[in-house]
């Protein structure tokens, strides 16, 4: 049976009495303002841009005006007469704004009735916290003349989300202030992967070097419509001899990172980490995803989801210290690695259990540093704070990890395309532990995504560059 609180009422025309009075209260919040303007369509500064709004009459945001004029509606359409009225007309009169955080009360007053139609005249006011009108008008509606209680819907719950562009922006930000870099591009013998080159270039990230069939990309760029100002082409005769020359070129200095086009991975990396003529260091090459995922506080790196397939406890080392140092490079100055597992208790049946407690006991002794480890943690227990708090885990990663640090290549390919099918998250790509950062995406990635990676390759060479000086 339902509780009372749980149905919606109507009080009929003859019911209502003049002078009777109904009220609700909200406080407005950013969120408020935000669906607003989603709803509506009115992106008017004013209500959006707190730096335009510096300089306008308010000197901050502020709501819609319509905003507390809907909560007048709202206490009509609710609570008295409720269900089952018709609105007529209204005027409004606007006092002064409704900022964020402030309390509004809405009061609606029974001024008038008229047997005849059954319309009813409201004194309709908002007033904020300190008392102050905020609005004041008049409504005329049509009261029911039947009664009505009905059980309350159940509203869906709604989340604001920033969009991929914005979000793709503010990713950008993290090159602010930073130099173009050299980067051999590898191939870009598609519309993707010189189409990310290229935007790259426009953002000022980069000063390509295309590396590849010269007649090839120039026919591709000119069917693309794309100006190769700005662009130093490489000629090569195939995409082997391109991963071959591109790493050349990282060698003598004269490209600060690499960014993968149109060949395939393997052939790209065979010529990475060639002993005798690749980019090896005394590190393991790893990859980290970058994620943006919109339900989550704060950036996720997951690592190793592209190269290492089935990576040891000495491998895992390499991994986990490559995606700390980078991590560190994007000022997450103690980053929280949480080292996933099925369970978060150690099973001497399941190897990621033991490589976890090792990596947490190595990272106790000074072998792993610069990072806060922990596992083996679930995926639930690594992401949420509830889902920890539930199971009784106490840990300083547990809940708020910056990096997860996955058992083999399967799971964590399988967790990054989960991430960015189905919670809508941008992801980008980078390899570490080679000389130089090298962006490697996949085939079907945007050049919105190249991008994305390209910055994140800026950051670490000049973090690298800086480290020398």
């Amino acid at each position: 049976m339902l509780d009372i609180d749980e149905y919606i009422e109507n009080k009929t025309y003859d019911e209502i009495q003049v002078g009777d009075t109904a009220s609700l209260s909200r406080v407005l919040t950013t969120e408020d303002i935000q669906m607003f303007a989603v709803i509506s369509g009115d992106i008017s500064p004013t209500h959006l841009d707190p730096e335009y709004a510096k300089s306008f009459a308010f000197r901050e945001v502020v709501a819609h005006g319509m905003w507390p004029g809907v909560l007048i509606t709202t206490t009509l359409g609710t609570q008295l007469p409720g269900p089952g009225v018709i609105f007529i007309d209204q005027s409004i009169h606007f006092s002064r704004p409704v900022r964020v955080n402030d309390t509004v009360t809405v009061t609606v007053t029974c001024q008038r009735k008229f047997d005849h139609n059954h319309h009813i005249i409201f004194d309709c006011v908002c007033h904020n916290q300190d008392g102050a009108r905020v609005i004041h008008g008049t409504a005329e509606v049509k009261a029911p003349i039947e009664k009505v209680r009905r059980p309350k819907m159940r509203l869906p719950d709604l989340k604001l989300t920033a969009t991929k562009k914005s979000r793709y922006e503010h990713l950008l930000t993290m090159t602010t202030g930073l130099s173009a870099i050299p980067m051999a591009v590898v191939h870009p013998c598609d519309k993707e992967s010189l189409g990310g080159a290229l935007l790259a270039r426009d953002e000022g990230l980069i000063e390509p070097l295309l590396v590849g069939p010269e007649e090839k990309i120039r026919a591709l760029a000119e069917q693309m419509g794309a100006d190769l100002k700005g662009c130093q082409l490489v000629p090569t005769p195939h995409s082997h001899a391109s991963a071959e020359t591109a790493v050349a070129l990282a060698r003598q200095g004269k490209a600060a990172a690499l960014m993968k086009g149109s060949l395939h991975t393997d052939e790209l990396m065979a010529a990475v980490v060639d002993k005798e003529t690749g980019l090896r260091t005394a590190r393991r090459v790893s990859h980290v995803f970058l994620m943006d995922v919109p339900t989550y506080p704060r950036p996720l790196l997951i690592t190793d989801a592209a190269v290492n397939i089935e990576p040891t406890l000495e491998d895992k080392v390499d991994i986990c210290q490559n995606a700390i140092d980078l991590a560190r490079m994007l000022k997450i100055d103690q980053p929280r690695v949480a080292i996933l597992a099925a369970v978060e208790t150690v099973n001497p049946k399941m190897r990621a259990t033991l490589d976890a407690a090792a990596l947490c006991k190595m990272a106790d002794r000074g072998q792993i540093t610069g990072g806060v480890l922990d596992g083996p943690l679930a995926f639930d227990n690594a992401i949420s704070l509830v889902a920890a708090k539930t199971k009784g885990i106490q840990s300083p990663v547990a809940g708020q990890a910056d990096i997860l640090l996955v058992p083999d290549i399967e799971s964590g390919n399988m967790l990054a395309k989960q991430l960015e099918y189905l919670a809508d998250a941008l992801a980008a790509g980078i390899v570490l532990g080679a000389r130089v950062p090298i962006v490697l995406t996949s085939r079907a990635d945007s050049a919105r995504t190249r991008t994305i990676s390209t910055a994140i390759a800026v950051v670490m060479a000049h973090a690298r560059r800086a480290a020398k000086n």
